[in-house]
């Protein structure tokens, strides 16, 4: 059953807005044009690798997956706490290992009831044609996780690697679909980095977004807590080493400024410019544009048309307006010429995870990455420190002929349980 009570879009902005407390900057997205980074709903607790930094419990392979209603459920607790148009990922474990038929028909509900549904997974059992039908039912991205952390045989390096990245591009190609790459980062492939952000460049017509996740400590992972080599700071060095050029980190500001750096570019000739460089421009931009809310899916004409609009009843604008893509053509130059006008979007964001004895709670307090439990949403580096008292916990599901029926996690046995049913 679909949900009936959909909440003021002000209200929930003014919740973000309340909730960000001092990070509430003239600079941060939340609040303005999103209510939520995005929300994470687990369909299934199993995966098909064991890899050496791993979020997932001891328990979590003994987990049977949540029933469908529960899933149903929290879809719509999405709706009601965050609004139509929040980005979700539908995610695990690896959410292709639950039955596809359930899978599409997740990705279906979510679409219908206004979501935008991303399926995060690690690839292998994603074919061509589960792509196709979840495209057909309204899945808007795919978000293939793919790096050396998972022992995969026969390939010991990123570079390695990347012939599995090209297969999946060509699984996803021509599918509509927004195409993002999550690596985690460590001590043994931080050094891959800067000819890793190459790869991307070179495929910036087929890759949409890359996010680089740095180590932490949480869940049955065999690697503790990351190197002092690691942080945010030397990360963003080594994406620069990729793209040849400095990039004007800190325009942005999405959650909290420990958690995350977003900076979106614009890719011609395996060039990368910089979408935005000016700070204090940005933040006058977002005041006075945030009530468009044209979707990262969007296409460039799409975007000319809803901004030009827009521009149309703010002259003050017209200058500035001007003076930016005058500049920005000029950095270009000849790039634009040699690439036939081709210009790729290329975003890079970086997600600074926190170990699970390391919970600070200021930032789950802004956390933009949230999970949805039976009980509501909860930060994500919050859930991974306590993924344990959220999937065993037992479940009250209303099925769809009203009954009520109670389940519990049993780990030992491999299944849940009914314990009991009624009305």
């Amino acid at each position: 059953m679909k949900i009936n009570q959909k909440r003021d879009d002000a209200e929930l902005m003014f919740e973000t807005r309340t909730r960000m407390g001092e990070h509430y900057t003239a600079n941060q997205v939340l609040g303005r044009t999103q209510t939520i980074g995005c929300v994470a709903v687990e369909i299934t607790q199993r995966c098909n690798l064991d890899c050496t930094l791993c979020y997932l419990s001891e328990h979590s392979q003994s987990v049977q997956d949540i029933p469908l209603e529960e899933v149903f459920r929290r879809l719509d607790d999405i709706i009601i706490h965050y609004g139509v148009g929040t980005h979700v990922q539908i995610t695990g474990g690896d959410p292709t290992l639950r039955k596809h038929t359930e899978l599409i028909n997740i990705v279906r509900y979510a679409a219908d009831i206004g979501l935008y549904p991303a399926l995060f997974t690690n690839g292998i059992a994603a074919t061509r044609t589960l792509l196709e039908n979840l495209a057909a039912v309204g899945l808007q991205d795919v978000a293939f996780h793919v790096d050396t952390t998972q022992r995969r045989a026969g390939f010991d390096t990123e570079m390695d690697l990347n012939i599995i990245r090209k297969e999946y591009l060509s699984r996803a190609s021509g599918l509509g679909l927004m195409v993002v790459f999550n690596t985690t980062v460590h001590e043994g492939n931080f050094s891959h980095i800067p000819n890793l952000v190459r790869f991307f460049i070179r495929h910036s017509n087929d890759v949409g977004l890359v996010s680089f996740q740095l180590q932490a400590e949480t869940g049955r992972g065999e690697w503790g807590s990351r190197d002092d080599l690691i942080t945010q700071e030397s990360m963003k060095r080594q994406i620069e080493r990729g793209t040849s050029s400095p990039l004007p980190w800190g325009v942005i500001d999405f959650g909290h400024g420990d958690c995350h750096s977003y900076m979106p570019t614009a890719v011609v000739n395996n060039r990368v410019f910089p979408v935005i460089a000016d700070r204090d421009l940005f933040g006058r931009f977002l005041k006075d544009f945030q009530h468009i809310r044209t979707d990262r899916h969007a296409t460039h004409y799409q975007l000319i048309l809803d901004y030009s609009l827009a521009l149309l009843k703010r002259p003050w604008w017209w200058w500035p307006a001007i003076n930016y893509f005058t500049g920005l053509a000029w950095q270009m130059g000849r790039h634009l010429l040699l690439s036939g006008g081709r210009v790729h979007k290329l975003s890079f964001f970086m997600q600074n995870f926190m170990d699970a004895t390391e919970i600070e709670q200021e930032r789950v307090d802004a956390c933009s990455f949230m999970v949805m439990t039976a009980q509501g949403p909860v930060s994500m580096c919050e859930h991974n420190a306590k993924r344990d008292d959220f999937i065993l916990q037992p479940l009250q599901v209303t099925k769809q002929d009203g009954t009520i029926e109670q389940y519990v996690a049993i780990p030992d046995i491999k299944k849940f349980r009914k314990v009991s049913g009624g009305n």
